[in-house]
């Protein structure tokens, strides 16, 4: 388990995402998550709507289900889904720029709580299945975040992740100048290998079903953000504003773009998509 120096808190994410709304927004848009390459071809919209095609897939959804997005974001992923499938979602994120943002989607199935999952105060086994897509790594408590969807779930309920995991053999330096930084400079608690999942959840009572390492499928999302964001400096003067002003704590993730470009290149850190269920 990869843990940064400078400790990280839920306090310090909702922050993290409130202070770049603007930037997460105009630089890739509407989904807080990666997209998804099978032939390369794609555009990064039809990339990112392929990664909720995924994991619709491993949820194995039926009309009428009510479902949990852990870490919602702008509600994007859930509206969708919902839409798709005629099925019933709630959503929870620490920032209130994105539930502003999600509650004005007009949407009857689709609720946005600003909420801690570790503290949900959910009921229990009152879901058919629940998601979390990159939202597990900002959790400070991983085996309550495990443990909480457990509990939530229905006997049967699935769980689905798309986690940023470590690599497997890391070598020093991959620590100290890509792992760490990229933990402290996107407020990641913790970063945490697929072992480290996989045994956490099962002392949660979940049996895994699937695992896909999809960092191949993944890794273009931040060629395509960097090169977004060198052009903004130049053509937006919000943005530039924002990346430039002292009082924008968050501004250091800038340096994580090209980290997040050469872990996922030299296997440093991966990309999972894990599949449990709860028995």
């Amino acid at each position: 388990m990869i843990v940064p120096k400078v400790p990280q808190t839920a306090a310090a994410v909702a922050v993290h995402y409130d202070e770049l709304d603007l930037a997460y927004r105009r630089i890739w848009g509407e989904h807080v998550h990666h997209g998804y390459w099978r032939t390369g071809r794609e555009s990064p919209a039809e990339a990112t709507d392929a990664l909720v095609a995924q994991v619709e897939a491993r949820l194995a959804l039926a009309p009428g289900q009510t479902l949990c997005d852990i870490g919602c974001g702008y509600g994007a992923t859930a509206i969708r889904i919902a839409a798709r499938h005629d099925v019933a979602i709630v959503g929870l994120t620490l920032s209130a720029a994105q539930e502003k943002i999600a509650n004005a989607r007009p949407s009857p199935h689709f609720t946005c709580l600003r909420r801690d999952w570790l503290h949900n105060d959910l009921p229990g086994a009152s879901f058919d299945s629940a998601y979390a897509i990159e939202s597990s790594e900002h959790m400070v408590d991983k085996p309550r975040f495990f443990r909480e969807a457990a509990r939530i779930l229905r006997p049967g309920g699935r769980l689905v992740v798309c986690a940023w995991l470590e690599g497997e053999k890391l070598r020093p330096w991959e620590i100290r100048h890509l792992l760490e930084p990229i933990c402290r400079e996107g407020r990641l608690p913790s970063m945490g290998s697929r072992a480290d999942y996989e045994k956490l959840a099962t002392d949660a009572g979940l049996a895994l079903l699937d695992y896909e390492d999809a960092s191949i499928r993944v890794r273009r999302t931040w060629t395509i953000c960097l090169r977004r964001f060198a052009r903004s400096l130049f053509s937006d003067a919000d943005l530039r504003r924002l990346a430039l002003s002292p009082g924008i704590r968050n501004r250091d993730f800038i340096l994580s773009l090209p980290r997040l470009i050469l872990a996922l290149r030299t296997g440093a850190m991966r990309y999972g998509i894990f599949v449990w269920v709860k028995a």
